[in-house]
């Protein structure tokens, strides 16, 4: 695990390198996201989803790093005021306290629109165009109202609520 993690990261530095001069600071802001921590359970599940049926580890990377994208992008709106005004996330400044909820918001839109361009420019061209494709819609559902959205609704649906005993 240690050592897919480590490839892993490498990845998503490659992927998501910071601009000289830096654009706004946005890439330093999901940077700062997704970079703070955390194990690659996600990436490493499909990882090892692709190994599982025979694919090789470097098919199914880009699709990896694509999905720890879109989860640092819900890291950072759920810290949003407007979310679950969070202030701390594993012990660091959430994405808005140090950038700035406008900058925040803009990682998110640009971690999703990044997941779905590094899945289709970086997954081999030994993959068919139509597997992609259907990557990249199962991403957009999990992402979308049969997805994350849909999770965060219901986070918000049920603030205030108290559980029965």
């Amino acid at each position: 695990m240690i050592r897919k993690s480590k490839l892993v990261n490498q990845a998503l530095d490659e992927a998501v390198p910071l601009c000289q001069p830096p654009v706004l600071k946005i890439r330093e802001a999901m940077r700062y996201t997704l970079f703070s921590g955390g194990k690659r359970i996600r990436p490493m599940l499909c990882l090892a989803a692709c190994e599982l049926v025979g694919g090789k580890e470097s098919t199914a990377m880009p699709a990896a790093c694509a999905i720890e994208m879109i989860h640092a992008s819900s890291l950072i709106q759920d810290d949003l005021p407007c979310m679950d005004d969070d202030s701390l996330r594993r012990g660091k400044p959430t994405n808005h306290k140090v950038f700035g909820e406008n900058i925040a918001i803009l990682a998110v839109d640009a971690f999703i629109a990044l997941a779905i361009k590094h899945t289709v420019e970086s997954t081999s061209l030994d993959v068919h165009p139509r597997r992609v494709l259907r990557a990249v819609l199962e991403m957009a559902k999990g992402i979308g109202t049969e997805g994350l959205v849909a999770g965060q609704a219901a986070d918000l649906a049920g603030e205030g609520m108290t559980r029965p005993l």
